[in-house]
């Protein structure tokens, strides 16, 4: 693994992972067109803690407000929030033992990939209907965004476009359904870090530089990509995204049919 490549990789999944457009279908496309070797499990959790610790950096006030609500009485709001993190990241986490060597097949048919994008592109297309959403999370609508993250797991599936649509379309305001999904996002992808940490743990020490300038890059675009988005979402332009995602399938469909 080069250092290049681990740089391409890293920016791919920074500014995927939270641009609603798919970070793991834009990573199979990646590799397949652009000639980037396999990367393999390991350099794959480097990245994704790239992008976690940018959600973690962009939203520590309010981490910290969820951590200390644990114990104060008067925060009820928000100890809410955590069990409503806590509940909507069960459906994507049974999903992915229940279903996980279905899903790492799926991750070498780059025309499965295509199709997912075309899927993500209609879901985005239908978040015009629900600009308009005013309701805060309740523990329905967090149950529903969690399975629009179960079904995330399918690579070419945006995690942040699902999420966030799936509370839009249950009443959520779209500026708390992007925050909501950003930090259900914390869960998902530490729970899967661990999971792989034995890959993680056996890295050999002379990739582990590359390693790092890939972990930066994914920090660095998923921080931008961040901002990118609630700007986007709170202007009510979320559906452009579709348009790409349309695009995207359309020519992985026509180039690994």
């Amino acid at each position: 693994m080069s250092y290049l490549d681990a740089i391409i990789l890293g920016v791919i999944q920074g500014l995927t992972e939270f641009l609603p457009i798919s970070s793991s279908g834009h990573l199979v496309l990646a590799q397949k067109t652009l000639g980037v070797a396999d990367p393999g499990v390991a350099l794959e959790i480097v990245v994704h803690l790239g992008t976690l610790l940018s959600v973690l950096v962009y939203f520590r006030a309010k981490l910290w407000r969820l951590i200390t609500s644990l114990y104060k009485r008067d925060a009820r709001q928000d100890r809410a929030i955590v069990g409503y993190l806590i509940i909507g990241t069960i459906p994507a986490g049974l999903v992915g033992l229940l279903f996980e060597d279905f899903f790492d097949r799926a991750f070498d048919s780059p025309l499965l990939v295509s199709t997912m994008l075309l899927l993500t592109g209609a879901i985005l297309f239908v978040s015009r209907f629900f600009k308009n959403s005013s309701g805060s999370v309740t523990l329905p609508r967090a149950v529903a965004m969690g399975l629009g993250q179960a079904l995330a797991i399918l690579p070419g599936v945006s995690r942040s476009g699902s999420t966030i649509v799936a509370g839009m379309a249950s009443g959520v305001r779209p500026a708390d359904a992007a925050e909501f999904s950003f930090l259900l996002a914390i869960p998902a992808i530490g729970g899967a870090a661990v999971l792989k940490f034995g890959d993680l743990a056996a890295l050999d020490q002379g990739v582990i530089g590359a390693y790092l300038a890939g972990f930066i890059a994914a920090f660095t675009t998923g921080l931008m990509a961040v901002y990118v988005v609630l700007a986007v979402i709170k202007r009510g332009r979320f559906e452009y995204f579709a348009y790409y995602c349309f695009a995207l399938g359309l020519i992985g469909l026509y180039l690994f049919r």
